[in-house]
């Protein structure tokens, strides 16, 4: 990385941050190490890209811990803009740029944001009043519209990014990740995938191995996993608009062998009717939401690609449970649709109601205790406490993750739902998740969601939203036969809607708020 970047801006080499992921990434000068769709970047010329814009928001007055919202779209300029943030000394705030100008300036309203990175013309439609800086994305060329405010908000120097939870089951919160803890919650996820950080050779490859990231970087989910891969020496490919010819494609051209996908991209490959070979792929891990073991099931059928689960939270710095190669090789399709084992130094523990810790084997409260957990939210304004015990979510350390489930004996964790997604039936608890199971397991069901309506005697009842796998949708006498077959009376769906697909967040979860209305 070169030195044009005044100092004052990111913290000395004494102290790690994430721009040591691309300062130090074990490559040589001209290999390429970022692919887009439309163009390419050597290392030496991500670098460059990264300093010319670090430079622009140094002079913009953006120093320690000023929070920068970066207007992520396609190609590489997320990836340069979030570098270019932490290279000037900010805070990263990544920001989608398919939001309205309304939906930003209330996004700005509510979570500390002193300037805006963004091309111009993504600038020119913004109605908040900050500072600017506007980048040319194929010279990387910056330039200054408006300097930050004389005395801006400034969060602690360890903080690395501010990021939006999805909001699936309430209004999104502003969670605040540490630079040191998002590189520890990196290595775990590394050690648990039995990968090495660094080539065992001192000789630098000319052409890195590169993995895949075919989700938005203006989702934590994109933001891992590009981490992730130039945390292992890999180079990254982007894919600016997943579509299962265009994933097949990139994985072909680019001979990548294992990848991460949201459950619902799983889905629409099993869907595909163009594409019958995922080659070279091998392995998927599953992100973002529950994998469905019949979807997984499935996609193993039809691909003959390794499935293996995970399980995260934001607020927890990423994924903190999950499988590994060995775990497939040991019990194959036994544990199907399990989210895995806990990583290195992450603590799970499932209790009742009144938070006492129940038996392996018993379902309850999923709490989890993560050393890479938040540093706090920042809807307001920063939080500057280094506890979260002040937050209610968080309980001795454990972060009560809203998800029921229950450990094995071998320890692997079962999501068996939120708990706001749970129906009660005049008492007795339905789980969304395992009525959704039995459902897709029918011939004549692609994919189906379930969730509680208003019942004036039962207080809410099942219903089930039923995505068909041809032209007609089994009658509604048959699917609650086959739910007998299955599951207890009161689990059994009242009624049924047949739709052309199932509402999803950005990262793939069923949002049964939109079903329901």
């Amino acid at each position: 990385m070169s030195s044009t970047v005044p100092s004052g801006g990111a913290p000395g080499p004494d102290q790690a941050t994430l721009l040591s992921l691309l300062t130090d990434l074990p490559a040589t000068d001209d290999a390429t190490v970022l692919h887009a769709p439309d163009r390419a970047l050597s290392l030496r010329e991500l670098r460059s890209a990264v300093d010319s814009v670090a430079s622009v928001l140094v002079k913009a007055g953006v120093r320690q811990g000023v929070p920068v919202g970066g207007l992520v779209g396609t190609g590489p300029f997320g990836v340069v803009g979030m570098f270019a943030v932490w290279a000037a000394g900010g805070v990263y705030v990544p920001v989608n740029r398919r939001s309205t100008p309304a939906e930003i300036a209330a996004l700005i309203d509510e979570t500390p944001v002193e300037l805006l990175l963004g091309t111009a013309e993504d600038l020119d439609r913004q109605i908040a009043d900050v500072a600017m800086v506007h980048v040319q994305a194929t010279t990387w060329q910056a330039a200054l519209r408006r300097p930050v405010r004389a005395d801006p908000t400034a969060y602690d120097q360890e903080i690395a990014l501010v990021l939006r939870t999805s909001g699936t089951t309430g209004r999104p919160k502003a969670v605040q990740l540490r630079h040191r803890s998002t590189i520890d919650a990196l290595d775990s996820s590394l050690r648990k995938l039995r990968r090495r950080r660094r080539p065992t050779t001192p000789a630098l490859p000319a052409t890195p191995r590169l993995n895949l990231i075919p989700l938005s970087l203006a989702l934590w989910a994109g933001i891992f996993n590009t981490l992730f891969s130039l945390r292992a020496g890999y180079g990254v490919v982007l894919l600016d608009r997943f579509t299962p010819e265009a994933l097949v494609a990139a994985v072909r051209r680019h001979e990548i062998t294992s990848t991460v996908l949201p459950p619902a991209m799983i889905t629409a490959l099993c869907d595909s009717d163009t594409v019958d070979s995922v080659a070279p792929l091998r392995i998927v891990r599953s992100i973002t939401a529950p994998l469905s073991p019949a979807v997984a099931r499935r996609f193993h059928d039809r691909f003959g690609v390794l499935v293996l689960n995970s399980y995260g939270q934001t607020e927890l710095g990423g994924e903190v449970v999950g499988w590994t190669v060995d775990d497939i090789r040991e019990f194959g399709t036994g544990k199907l649709g399990a989210a895995g084992r806990p990583y290195d130094d992450v603590d799970v523990r499932i209790v009742d109601d009144t938070g006492r810790s129940l038996p392996t084997g018993e379902p309850g409260h999923i709490h989890i205790r993560s050393p890479f957990r938040m540093r706090g939210y920042a809807n307001s304004e920063p939080v500057r406490s280094e506890s979260t015990e002040q937050d209610d979510r968080f309980v001795d350390g454990f972060l009560r993750t809203g998800d029921l489930g229950h450990l094995d004996t071998e320890g692997f964790l079962w999501i068996e739902g939120r708990v706001s997604d749970m129906i009660n039936r005049g008492g007795l608890k339905v789980f969304p998740d395992e009525v959704e199971e039995v459902l897709r397991r029918h011939p004549g069901v692609r994919d189906a969601a379930v969730a509680g309506l208003p019942d004036p005697r039962l207080g809410e009842v099942p219903h089930a939203w039923i995505v068909p796998t041809g032209p007609d949708t089994p009658a509604a006498a048959e699917l609650t036969a086959w739910c007998r077959q299955h599951l207890a009376p009161y689990k059994v769906p009242a009624g049924y809607t047949t739709i052309d697909a199932l509402p999803r967040s950005d990262v793939g979860k069923v949002l049964r708020r939109e079903l329901r209305a």
